[in-house]
């Protein structure tokens, strides 16, 4: 225990030491923290406005604001030919035209005149804003009742869930539920991407620890104080807690440079807000009730079995595919294009847990989700993603008792094969060559 204890602070405190981990553990948050700001004041920026001038033919009182926004509109009076020959010297980026309203057809157009395009956004708020008053005038000149037309555009299909179950004396109860799905998507999206990066990132900087010893000879040494089950298993927890350190680090930093930076951001000021595309305080007081509708399905999540099937599910995969990533690493030799067809067979199963993913996050209780959430090369990725659609409970657990037992035994069936490989020189070797080390006797 003591030699395993020794060889975790070396393979820990060896790679937090280093320069390049110090520097890349500090800048990743201030370079992320730093692109926000960036892209905040891209989007702040203003840049120069638009003047437009409007000819306006039709019936409808057409209103373009221009207050607070990148695009002035100006109401002429002089005639298209005119307004046209001489924007430029009016300092007038481009002429607009509205052509009388000649039916009720649902398309009408207007006319824009400049040498230069309108930007897409400029070119939708004109549509938009004109589509609005025209729906106005068509309402009107067709004598209909704008009220009514609102109540029958307006309706709104809400589906309400019920929950069945039979209670104790095998009576059916109904409970009323609130759909969480998407909160469960992205819950279960992020955790099972955050357990796929650790999987390949981590077990991938296990593997070539074991290749840099192997190479240098430095393993010959350490062989003769201590066991080569202990060495790898050393490693393997070492690696791990330099990449809990470092996700700890970037969590705390991140956020306190986040909170920093919010005194940097551009300020939005209240003269450039468009109040013709202002939500309305119908559309406000909807909003915030959205708001608190999400706000009650987060907290109403099982945040202490979210936490703790995270922490084992992370665990568990990182034991059980770092484990392998060492095995194979102890197999490689110099040649490291050969060591390719060793890896292929760890990273298949990691890539193909990534899609079946997204497919179980679409229907979470399909066959398909339940036995790929309790098969473990897949489970460590699959299963976290289904944790927030609250599985069942038989299927949780089996999950779990076989994710461990698979841990343990591929931790020793890794052992097996990495103390033959890392001494192992000149040699190229096979799957086949690796199956036989499993049971060379010690």
């Amino acid at each position: 225990m003591n030699n395993l204890w020794l060889i975790i602070q070396r393979e820990y405190l060896t790679r937090v030491k280093k320069r390049s981990f110090i520097l890349m553990t500090i800048l990743t948050p201030i370079i992320m923290v730093a692109f926000i700001v960036i892209v905040g004041f891209i989007f702040a920026y203003q840049g120069d406005k638009t003047r437009i001038a409007v000819k306006n033919d039709s019936d409808i009182k057409v209103v373009l604001p221009s207050q607070g926004s990148k695009t002035v509109f100006v109401n002429k009076k002089e005639h298209l030919d005119t307004l046209k020959n001489n924007y430029k010297e009016s300092d007038f980026d481009g002429v607009l035209y509205i052509p009388p309203v000649s039916n009720m057809n649902n398309d009408w157009h207007v006319q824009y005149f400049s040498e230069q395009q309108l930007s897409l956004v400029i070119k939708e708020n004109i549509e938009g804003k004109i589509a609005k008053q025209l729906r106005r005038y068509k309402i009107k000149a067709l004598n209909i009742n704008e009220k009514d037309l609102a109540n029958i555009e307006n309706t709104n299909v809400a589906l309400d869930e019920t929950n069945l179950s039979i209670n104790e004396a095998g009576e059916l109860e109904e409970k009323e539920t609130k759909n969480s799905a998407a909160i469960a998507t992205i819950l279960g999206t992020i955790m099972g991407f955050m357990v796929y990066i650790v999987l390949f990132v981590y077990g991938m900087m296990v593997m070539r620890s074991v290749m840099e010893e192997k190479m240098t000879r430095i393993v010959e040494v350490m062989i003769s104080s201590v066991k080569p089950f202990e060495l790898m298993l050393g490693k393997i927890i070492g690696v791990g807690g330099v990449g809990l350190t470092q996700f700890l680090i970037w969590g705390i930093l991140g956020t306190g440079l986040l909170f920093v930076a919010q005194f940097f951001m551009p300020e939005i000021d209240p003269s450039q807000i468009d109040m013709a595309n202002a939500p309305s305080a119908t559309d406000m007081d909807d909003m915030q009730a959205k708001v608190y509708e999400v706000m009650e399905l987060v907290s109403e999540q099982n945040w202490g079995l979210i936490f703790f099937s995270f922490i084992f599910y992370f665990l568990g995969g990182y034991f059980l595919y770092a484990s392998l990533f060492a095995a194979v690493g102890s197999a490689m030799g110099d040649d490291l294009g050969e060591g390719q067809s060793l890896t292929l067979p760890i990273t298949i199963p990691i890539i193909l847990a990534i899609y079946i993913m997204f497919a179980v996050i679409n229907n979470p209780n399909s066959t398909l989700a339940t036995w790929s959430s309790i098969f473990p090369l897949f489970s460590p990725i699959v299963m976290p993603a289904r944790i927030p659609f609250e599985p069942a409970w038989w299927e949780l657990g089996l999950s779990m008792i076989v994710l461990l037992a698979t841990s343990i035994f591929f931790v020793w069936l890794s052992g097996r094969i990495y103390r033959v490989g890392i001494l192992m020189y000149g040699k190229k070797v096979s799957l086949k060559e690796l199956g036989k080390w499993m049971f060379y006797k010690d």
